[in-house]
C-alpha cells in the first residue's frame, strides 16, 4: 500500500516556475516507478512524466520536455517536478501516481494523490 500526497501547487505568471513534490508513505515506495499526470477542466488526464524506481530512466510528454524535471529521493520518500518556462496551457490539476513500471497510461497505476493545483497565468 502506498499514500501519496502532492503539494507545492499554485499561481504563476507565465515563464515562471513551480516545484511539485509528492511524498509517499508505505513500504513500496522505493520500488515504485513515480508517474506525474495533469487534468485540464474538461479535458481527460494525461501523462505529464515518469521515472523508474532507481532514477535510472526518466520519460516526458513532448509538450513538457526541456522545461519539466521529475526526480526523486527514496531516502526521503518523495519524488519531485520542477516546472519552468511555464505557459498558460499547463494550468491544470496535477498528480502523482505509482506503479510498479513507469507506464505513460493513467490506467496502470494503482496508486494515486489527491492532486494539487497549478495555475498559469498569461
Amino acid at each position: 500500500q502506498v499514500r501519496l500526497v502532492e503539494s507545492g501547487g499554485g499561481l504563476v505568471q507565465a515563464g515562471g516556475s513551480l516545484r511539485l513534490s509528492c511524498a509517499a508513505s508505505g513500504r513500496t515506495f522505493s520500488n515504485s516507478a513515480v508517474g506525474w499526470f495533469r487534468q485540464a477542466p474538461g479535458k481527460e488526464r494525461e501523462f505529464v512524466t515518469a521515472i523508474t524506481w532507481r532514477s535510472s530512466s526518466t520519460y516526458y510528454a513532448d509538450s513538457v520536455k526541456g522545461r519539466f524535471t521529475v526526480s526523486r529521493d527514496n531516502a526521503k520518500n518523495t519524488a519531485y517536478l520542477q516546472m519552468n518556462s511555464l505557459k498558460p496551457e499547463d494550468t491544470a490539476v496535477y498528480y502523482c501516481a505509482a506503479a510498479a513500471f513507469a507506464y505513460d497510461s493513467a490506467a496502470q497505476y494503482d496508486y494515486w494523490g489527491q492532486g494539487t493545483q497549478v495555475t498559469v497565468s498569461s
